[in-house]
């Protein structure tokens, strides 16, 4: 019998990323996409009715921001416990003692993860089809789409270096609040700066400089696109830019980490 000839590393990589996102779906992650869908429509349109004025803004703010939250919550606890399962049962070691480098492993891993991010991002923006025009919804689901990515690559750099769930979970959650309210920091900061002391200076003097690591999630997904119809060009060139960025720094620093681990 003829040896099967080797893999090239491009076809690896897909043939990782492909049984990744098949995980995903006999996992039954599209069925908790959809349930988040349906109670964000449900809870919105209760709260709509209540509302006195402005019902369907109230709605459609509401709707964005559970599922823009069930999403990255829903991207993050499947990658993390994902890559739990696999530590567990020894399957990356496994893959890692064939004849691919360590790099083919880790984007496979990182291309499924991405692939599985496009589920939530074109079932919510098909959501937001319901209160704004086709494309500002369109953009709201590619931001959307930009943040599901940063997620899972700072998921996958935890579980890489934490090994444990929990942990890792935490410092995804931490990470997303700070990228989150860190511009909000900022401007607390700078307000008070001139009756601020040393110690608040540096303070803000720090927020600066973690702001120009951290991607601006605040700009990401923003709910006034689909309330005022506000979003522009610009608007997604900045999440691109910031995408593109952010992706590209952690997953360097997922492979430093997994070059350097002896397995």
């Amino acid at each position: 019998m003829t040896a099967a000839p080797p893999l090239r590393r491009p076809q690896a990589v897909l043939i990782i990323a492909r049984y990744t996102l098949l995980e995903a779906l006999r996992n039954r992650l599209p069925w908790l996409l959809l349930l988040a869908l349906a109670a964000a429509l449900g809870v919105g349109g209760f709260l709509g009715q209540l509302a006195l004025t402005e019902s369907r803004q109230l709605q459609a703010a509401l709707v964005a921001a559970v599922l823009r939250l069930a999403a990255v919550f829903l991207i993050a606890t499947f990658v993390i416990g994902s890559m739990a399962r696999e530590a567990a049962d020894k399957g990356g070691e496994l893959l890692l003692s064939l004849a691919l480098p360590r790099a083919v492993y880790l984007l496979g891993k990182l291309a499924g993860y991405a692939a599985l991010a496009l589920l939530p991002a074109l079932l919510f923006g098909a959501a937001a089809l319901a209160y704004a025009p086709a494309d500002q919804a369109a953009l709201w689901a590619a931001s959307l789409l930009g943040e599901l990515w940063i997620v899972a690559a700072f998921s996958l750099l935890c579980a890489l270096t934490l090994n444990q769930t929990l942990p890792a979970l935490s410092a995804v959650c931490a990470f997303y609040l700070l990228a989150r309210v860190l511009t909000t920091l900022q401007l607390l900061g700078h307000g008070g700066a001139a009756q601020a002391g040393a110690g608040q200076r540096w303070l803000t003097h720090g927020l600066d400089a973690l702001a120009l690591l951290l991607p601006h999630l605040d700009g990401f997904a923003r709910s006034d696109w689909l309330l005022y119809h506000s979003g522009s060009l610009a608007d997604l060139g900045a999440v691109a830019l910031q995408t593109a960025l952010s992706v590209g720094l952690l997953t360097a620093a997922a492979l430093f980490d997994l070059y350097r681990k002896n397995l």
